[in-house]
């Protein structure tokens, strides 16, 4: 209980310090499967196969599988609808007033609406995630027979009845990168329903078949759910750029026209950046120049104007490092375009990395 306590708190105080999240956009179905590792429910008894007290639903490690489709908001959020499965057997049901020794199977399942919010930890191979979610469940005993260890009483249940349950999800994603869209998925979730789930089934011992009741608490379930992913609206990642038919000439005139690309939502010149900016303002020096052009750009994840002035910042930038690097500041004029222009075509409020550029143009 402590672990499954520090993991969760752990999950939710880790939301605030994430600056950026993964923009997963539209519609994406989802499947899963893994380890079902029940809590051991308790429950109260009724009828003489029992009496009446409290006992445990000792359970052995089953299996579950769930099945999902989403929405992402392209902000990190997305909300999802999910059917699941659980099913394990059971082994022993002890307590107050005696222990037994039982067997038969527990399966649960039901659907859950799910709210996840998807991280940018900086690793392009991995994006985790937290989530919650909420829904209704049915538990159902299937020929669960108990008998007295050592006494004349035994019990049998094939019954089921549902309650509404919520659950907390953490784990992570990671995509494919052959494939755009699809990604494996690896998580934890704590199921808990929220009791009342009550259990008819006959006893016997008490000078005949009488009924006997069990009302469920407590029924917490950890489940290890390893799963994939695919999202329809995941653009594909442009072309690299056809290498030219190499041919025999002189040594290339210097470079007219030089690209610097940026990180997502940020302003600063990179070391490889810096080194473009340097050729360029290098270059200038060998051929004919009257003006040097600075042009900044943005890709379409963002409000317009916030991508005009991010455009703006970015054209500064490299301006300012021109001048650094030997260029006068008279020679320079410095523009911003937003979101206009893009070197890669896409719709709105997609992360293009090539998009995300200055561009040194030597008229």
């Amino acid at each position: 209980m402590r672990f499954r306590s520090a993991i969760l708190a752990t999950a939710m105080l880790a939301v605030p310090a994430v600056a950026m999240a993964q923009p997963l956009t539209g519609m994406y179905i989802g499947a899963g499967a893994g380890l079902h590792i029940p809590d051991s429910p308790t429950a109260t008894s009724y009828g003489p196969g029992f009496g009446t007290g409290s006992v445990n639903l000792n359970q052995d490690y089953g299996f579950n599988s769930n099945l999902a489709i989403g929405y992402g908001l392209g902000n990190g959020f997305r909300f999802e609808l999910e059917g699941d499965i659980m099913r394990s057997n059971l082994n022993q049901m002890g307590g107050t007033p005696f222990p037994t020794a039982s067997s038969g199977a527990v399966r649960t399942w039901g659907f859950m609406a799910n709210a996840i919010y998807d991280m940018d930890v900086g690793l392009p191979w991995m994006f985790p995630y937290v989530g919650a979610g909420a829904g209704y469940q049915w538990t159902s005993l299937n020929t669960v027979n108990s008998a007295q260890v050592g006494g004349p009483f035994a019990s049998s249940f094939n019954s089921q009845s549902g309650a509404f349950a919520g659950q907390a999800i953490v784990g992570a994603s990671f995509p494919v990168r052959s494939v755009p869209g699809l990604s494996f998925t690896a998580d934890y979730r704590f199921m808990d329903i929220l009791g009342g789930e009550r259990f008819t089934g006959g006893s016997t011992g008490g000078g005949g078949i009488e009924p006997a009741v069990l009302k469920g608490h407590n029924q917490y379930m950890n489940d290890l759910v390893f799963g994939i992913r695919y999202a329809f609206n995941t653009p594909r990642p442009a072309p690299a750029p056809m290498a030219p038919t190499p041919i025999a000439a002189p040594a290339p005139a210097p470079a007219r026209s030089y690209l610097v690309f940026f990180d997502w939502d940020k302003a600063d010149l990179t070391d490889r950046a810096k080194s473009i900016v340097k050729e360029a303002a290098d270059n200038s020096t060998h051929v004919q120049v009257t003006r040097i052009e600075v042009n900044g750009y943005t890709d379409t994840s963002g409000k317009p104007t916030y991508n005009q002035a991010l455009s703006i910042k970015r054209a500064k930038a490299v301006a300012g490092e021109l001048v650094h690097d030997g260029v006068p500041e008279s020679a320079i004029t410095v523009q911003g375009f937003g979101e206009t222009h893009p070197l890669v075509p896409t719709g709105d409020n997609v992360r293009e990395p090539q998009n995300r550029r200055v561009e040194i143009i030597i008229r």
